[in-house]
C-alpha cells in the first residue's frame, strides 16, 4: 500500500503523505512514491500548481529512523553495498549511512525537481515539519501554515548534519546568523515564529486551513502560468539555485558519513529509548 496519495483538483495537483503510524516519515517505498508523484505533477502541463501536504495535524518528520535502525531494504541496497553485507535478507554489515543514502537520493531528487519545476509548489503545513520535513517544506515556493504547525531542525537530536536542502536554503531564507541559531539551539518554532524569521509565507486558522490552501492554489492556477514559470526561473538564478544539486550531493555524502559514526549510534539509541542523547560520552 502506498503512503503517498496524488489527486487532481482542477488544475491543482495535491500530494498527501499518509503514514501516521510513523509520524509521516519516509521509508524507501514512501520516498520513491513521493519522488514519483512530485515528478509527475511537475512535468504535467495540465497541472499548474502543486500542493504538498500531510494528514490533519501532521506534515512530515523526514527519514524513518526505525527503517534506518532495522537495516533498510536489501533489494534496494544492492547498488550501494556489497552482496556479502546481507544474509537472509537482513543487514549484517551494511552501514546506517548506506540506508540513509537510499532514502535521501529519492527525496533529494524530488526537491531538485520542485525547485526546477516551471510552476508553483505550495507546502501546506498543518502540524510538525521536522528535519527532512522542514527541508521539503522550505524547498517549496510558498509555505502555508496552520496555527498548530511547528518547524524544527531536529537533526542534531540524533547527531546528524542536516540534509534535504536545509543547509542550502536556511541561510538564504533566514540569513546565516538565524540559520546557525536554528541548527545549534534547535528551537521548535511556532507557525507565527516561523513566519517572523522567514520560513513561512502565511499562517491560517486550523478550521479553515484546507479551504484556504485550495483557495490560494486555485488563484495561482488561474494566474499567468508562463510568466510565473519564467519569473521563478529568474528568481532561482538570482538566488544561486544552480548550485542546489551539487549541495544536495554534498549533504547526502556528509550525512551518510556522519551516520556511520558513534554520535549517530548514540542518538539513535537515545531516540528509541526516549531519553536525551549523551554525545559527550559517545
Amino acid at each position: 500500500m502506498s503512503h503517498i496519495h496524488s489527486l487532481r483538483h482542477g488544475a491543482v495537483g495535491i500530494i498527501t503523505i499518509d503514514r501516521p503510524a510513523r509520524f509521516n516519515s519516509l521509508d524507501i517505498r514512501t520516498a520513491q512514491d513521493f519522488r514519483r508523484a512530485a515528478l509527475q505533477f511537475a512535468r504535467d502541463d495540465d497541472v499548474r500548481v502543486v500542493v504538498l501536504k500531510g494528514l490533519p495535524g501532521m506534515f512530515c518528520s523526514g527519514a524513518d529512523l526505525k527503517f534506518i535502525r532495522d537495516g533498510g531494504a536489501a533489494d534496494d541496497l544492492e547498488y550501494l553495498t556489497r552482496a556479502d553485507s546481507w544474509a537472509d535478507g537482513k543487514r549484517t554489515t551494511a552501514s546506517y549511512g548506506a540506508v540513509f543514502k537510499q532514502i535521501l537520493e529519492y527525496i533529494h531528487s524530488a526537491i531538485s525537481e520542485i525547485r526546477r519545476a516551471p510552476k508553483p509548489f505550495i507546502a501546506a503545513v498543518d502540524g510538525s515539519a521536522a528535519a527532512g520535513g522542514l527541508g521539503i517544506a522550505i524547498a517549496c515556493d510558498l509555505v502555508l501554515a496552520s496555527k498548530r504547525a511547528t518547524f524544527e531542525w531536529a537533526y542534531s537530536k540524533t547527531g546528524l548534519t542536516g540534509a534535504e536542502s536545509t543547509t542550502f536554503l536556511l541561510p538564504k531564507l533566514l540569513g546565516l546568523r538565524r540559520a546557525l541559531d536554528l541548527m545549534l539551539l534547535n528551537p521548535r518554532l511556532s507557525a507565527a515564529d516561523a513566519m517572523a524569521v522567514g520560513i513561512v509565507s502565511s499562517v491560517h486558522d486550523v478550521e479553515r486551513f484546507d479551504e484556504v490552501v485550495i483557495d490560494i492554489a486555485d488563484r495561482l492556477a488561474r494566474g499567468p502560468a508562463a510568466a510565473f514559470a519564467v519569473a521563478k526561473e529568474l528568481l532561482n538564478q538570482a538566488a544561486g539555485m544552480d548550485r542546489l544539486d551539487a549541495h544536495l550531493d554534498r549533504e547526502l555524502e556528509e550525512l551518510s558519513r556522519i551516520a556511520d559514526g558513534p554520535e549517530f549510534a548514540e542518538g539513535l539509541n537515545a531516540f528509541f529509548a526516549k531519553r536525551p542523547a549523551r554525545f559527550d560520552a559517545a
